[in-house]
């Protein structure tokens, strides 16, 4: 403990002593080529190149064509990120076989402060049209956002602060898209306008989406993947000469089905480390397992989503002497969703807290430069009704953390500190505190020109989220009883990534090969099952994740190019305990892109490997083969730049089963998917 508080305050003092977004060509499925994109979420304000660990960036026309309605679909098929999808209306992100509470979704850097850490069928807030790009961080880049970026970060770019006056006092978008596959109907419209030093922002998007089409399937669409979302934003900035400072509210509303949602066990509970389904006189049968449920019918439930959120946002640049830039990002949430069936409210789950950061980055020292900051973050989380397997409950977070780069030659070295303070309470449970500590060190470097090597450490520790720690009650999302265990400590991972990239001349590629060895990881323990439902404790025992990710691109012609990637994790617990459930299958893929005049056009094969290194209690899912294709042409329109385009998804119409879902067999992906969209800057 003395030697941790020893590193952060020499860090801090040593600190203390002394956005602008551009789009970049596209480089194939990777996401953008971030060379020279800022990524807003490193607090040094760095370039893709600068950044020695995992960023992925993707923005542009790109971005554009492949937006889904949820934020784990937009990102899914970029090497190491897959989602966990739960219909049409639900989906997150995993990166390297790890998601939520693991995977940390930021707004600019604040956390989102959804419900979408607890449970797979609660949707990440963010609306993908009205995102300018994401940025993916991995590694020790993601470490300065706390525990629950332990396996990556995932930060949201958007418009609705503004950070400069529109230079002819105005700008904006629209767009609008049309879906084959759900009857998707979706449309967005964004307006900035400026006068002297103010400058206000004005969006809204809105989607309708039926229940998808599935081959294979026994009707001809999936029941409860439907979606209707609207989301709106109103946003002003006062900007100075040195900086700037704004604020947004932003309103979202939702109502999407929850396919798969089963109440054939809602009366399961245990008895000590066995699980009891039915009458509690059914004692007789062996392994005390009775059902009683069979032929009770129930309308599919429906989420009544509502967020409220107020974004704050500034920066001030060489604000005195030793200090270049100061950045202040905050957040504030006001979240409920209501889990309607059979016209009744079953469940409310609400979600009120803020989160906030300031970074303060120091002039050069010794040609060292960096960064030290604090963050703050609450949240009150309640479940009542039905399914209120977890208890109202608030989680406190501080935390202080430092970043500091040192660049010599060919060579540039980075190291960073995390020290955070939790603590967690909920009615009728033990209040709990944790303290995880995190540290990286990363190197790269230039050995020939085009070419970086890199190699990066770190230590990183999450504590337990509030639902690892005080669960309790039935689950139907998952399938699952769940018993939080309060005694649980911090899990720690130690890291290691190397990787290598070639970013000139007509080849050009990156490579990473990592492992992440955990002390303590937390997982749902399964003591007992009966038919599909899960008796789970929250556990922890010793795991490892080990994986290899990257993409080459060959330049044919100066219009056209080729790109092949791929991704492949294994994880599984130490000491034969065994595969880890919900691993994504490793991926291969094959991408040809073209560019002439006005038209442009991509067509991409991927190929999903059958995945049979499954957990206890888990089936294994069949390989696939996924042909995608996209076709944009840039409409002439004067003043106003404008695009037309068709993407189609699964044109091979296969059935396909994802396995990082909880939902993979009666929810399989969408079937055939033809998109046609209409895009107008102005």
């Amino acid at each position: 403990m003395q030697l941790r508080s020893i590193l952060l305050a020499a860090g801090s003092l040593t600190a203390l002593a002394a956005p602008t977004w551009a789009l970049a060509a596209q480089s194939g499925p990777g996401g953008t080529d971030v060379e020279g994109v800022v990524v807003t979420a490193d607090p040094l304000g760095r370039s893709g190149k600068e950044v020695i660990s995992s960023v992925a960036v993707l923005t542009g026309e790109e971005f554009v064509q492949r937006r889904q309605a949820t934020l784990g679909e937009t990102l899914n098929g970029l090497p190491g990120v897959n989602s966990d999808t739960f219909g049409g209306g639900a989906s997150r992100p995993v990166i390297r076989g790890q998601t939520a509470p693991r995977v940390k979704v930021l707004s600019e850097g604040a956390a989102l402060m959804d419900a979408s850490e607890v449970s797979p069928d609660h949707a990440v807030s963010g609306e993908p049209l009205l995102l300018e790009g994401v940025e993916i961080l991995r590694g020790p880049s993601a470490l300065l956002y706390g525990g629950g970026a332990i396996g990556g970060a995932v930060n949201l770019i958007d418009r609705k602060i503004p950070t400069q006056v529109p230079p002819l006092g105005g700008d904006g978008v629209a767009e609008v898209r049309f879906g084959s596959g759900d009857n998707e109907r979706a449309g967005v419209l964004g307006l900035t306008a400026g006068v002297g030093q103010f400058a206000v922002r004005i969006e809204a998007a809105g989607r309708k989406t039926d229940d998808y089409e599935a081959p294979g399937f026994d009707s001809s669409t999936v029941p409860g993947t439907f979606n209707r979302t609207s989301t709106a934003t109103l946003g002003l900035s006062w900007i100075g000469s040195r900086g700037y400072l704004g604020a947004a509210y932003t309103q979202q509303d939702s109502k999407y089905g929850l396919p798969g949602h089963s109440h054939e066990y809602e009366s399961c509970h245990p008895h000590g480390a066995t699980l009891h389904c039915g009458g509690h006189d059914d004692h007789g049968d062996e392994d005390d397992h009775d059902h009683d449920h069979e032929g009770e019918e129930h309308g599919a439930p429906v989420v009544d989503l509502l967020s409220k959120r107020v974004d704050v946002r500034g920066e001030i640049n060489d604000p005195f002497a030793g200090v270049e830039r100061i950045r202040f990002r905050g957040g504030y949430t006001d979240y409920r969703h209501h889990e309607i069936e059979d016209g009744a409210i079953a469940t409310t789950f609400g979600n009120e807290g803020y989160d906030a950061r300031v970074e303060v980055q120091h002039a050069p020292i010794g040609g060292v430069r960096g960064v030290v900051g604090v963050q703050v973050g609450k949240s009150d989380f309640s479940a009542v009704g039905e399914e209120a397997f977890l208890p109202q409950s608030r989680t406190e977070t501080k935390a202080l953390f430092v970043v500091e780069e040192y660049v010599a030659g060919d060579w540039r070295f980075e190291g960073a500190l995390r020290q955070e303070w939790q603590e967690a309470s909920a009615e009728g449970r033990v209040d709990t505190d944790h303290k995880p500590f995190s540290a990286s060190a990363a190197a790269s470097w230039t050995f020939t020109p085009g070419y970086v090597a890199s190699l990066s450490v770190a230590r990183s520790q999450r504590a337990p989220s509030a639902q690892e720690l005080y669960a309790r009650g039935v689950h139907l999302a998952t399938n699952t009883y769940e018993i939080g265990s309060a005694g649980l400590d911090v899990e720690t991972a130690a890291s290691v990534e190397l990787g290598v990239r070639k970013t000139q001349g007509a080849t050009t590629f990156s490579a990473s090969a990592y492992r992440y060895a955990y002390d303590g990881y937390i997982y749902a323990d399964t003591l007992d099952r009966y038919e599909d439902f899960r008796l789970v404790r929250y556990a922890q025992d010793d795991a490892t994740f080990t994986g290899l990710e990257g993409q080459v691109t060959q330049k044919l012609k100066p219009w056209l190019s080729v790109t092949a990637f791929g991704d492949y994790v294994r994880a599984k617990l130490k000491d034969g305990g065994g595969d880890l459930p919900r691993i994504p299958a490793g991926r291969l893929g094959l991408r040809g892109d073209a560019k002439s005049g006005a038209w442009s056009g991509n067509v991409e094969y991927v190929r999903v490997f059958e995945q049979d290194r499954v957990a206890a209690f888990e089936s294994q899912t069949p390989g696939y083969d996924m042909i995608n294709a996209t076709l944009a042409y840039d409409l002439p329109m004067g003043p106003v730049i404008g695009q037309v385009f068709l993407r189609g998804t699964n044109l091979l119409d296969e059935k396909a089963l994802n396995h990082a879902s909880f939902v993979s067999t009666s929810a399989p992906l969408r079937g055939r998917n033809v998109v046609m969209g209409l895009r107008a800057l102005f």
